[in-house]
């Protein structure tokens, strides 16, 4: 009976890594990789941008302080290292930024703070379990509306302080405590039945409902704008109510004063 249930479980395993496996190839999953290639590709430039100027600052230094007296070979050495030296820390911190993908911090503007909620996700996932991952997926897919709308909004809209406090806080904060529960316990069913993997599930679906709920708000304020944009333009230049002189109107006008 003990070798049954070792290949039943075995089985299951191997399901859940083809699963796995073909879920990462296409679908939500894909998309999130495409992005996170994407910030790290900006993420790179950036880094390269900033050691280009931080070397153009050192050699011009250089250059200006040989105007005045000349740095010598080991002047000329000096700078080549305080470029390496300042090079190395600037590619290292760029490295570490790029692996880490921490949470994110609550100062960051809001766009910013989509795309960092997104790469932490993106990142956690591999270590949540499956049903998780597919919560992961969903969430990860509705951010760039959520990013296209809140963008556009101050970080103190209610509707985007919301926002920022569960991609910032209660989602980062949920997943990093499931984490910190050993293995072994993730198992136990609490008073009314559930574990741990059953109450992330559900902590991450409150919260891609309430992110989804307020990207609805923002669209809608969006959608109000346009109408009353549109109104206004039909009742004031349409056929109707047009308040612009017709051309043959103001010939005529123009002949009577004449």
């Amino acid at each position: 009976m003990s070798e049954v249930t070792d290949k039943v479980e075995r089985a299951i395993a191997r399901f859940d890594r083809v699963s796995r496996t073909i879920d990462e190839r296409g679908g939500p999953s894909r998309d999130a990789a495409r992005r996170e290639r994407q910030r790290l590709n900006a993420g790179a430039s950036r880094t390269i941008l900033r050691v280009g100027v931080a070397a153009g600052i050192i050699w011009l230094a250089a250059v200006l302080i040989g105007l005045v007296q000349p740095i010598g070979m080991f002047g000329f050495l000096a700078a080549l290292l305080a470029t390496g030296v300042v090079a190395a820390i600037l590619i290292a911190r760029g490295g570490r930024d790029a692996v880490a993908a921490p949470a994110p911090s609550t100062d960051l503007a809001n766009a910013p703070m989509v795309e960092r909620f997104d790469s932490y996700l993106y990142r956690m996932r591999r270590a949540l379990p499956v049903r998780a991952q597919s919560e992961i997926d969903a969430l990860s897919a509705a951010l760039p509306a959520l990013k296209d709308t809140i963008a556009r909004v101050e970080t103190l809209d209610p509707n985007a302080q919301d926002a920022r406090r569960l991609m910032s806080i209660h989602l980062p904060g949920l997943v990093d405590r499931y984490l910190q529960v050993p293995v072994a316990f993730r198992g136990e069913r609490d008073g009314e039945g559930k574990t741990i993997d059953d109450s992330l599930v559900e902590g991450l679906a409150a919260g891609r409902a309430a992110l989804r709920d307020v990207s609805e708000k923002l669209a809608r304020v969006d959608i109000a704008a346009f109408e009353t944009q549109g109104r206004f333009i039909k009742s004031r230049y349409g056929e109707e109510g047009s308040q612009l002189v017709r051309p043959s109107e103001g010939r005529s006008r123009d002949t009577i004063d004449g």
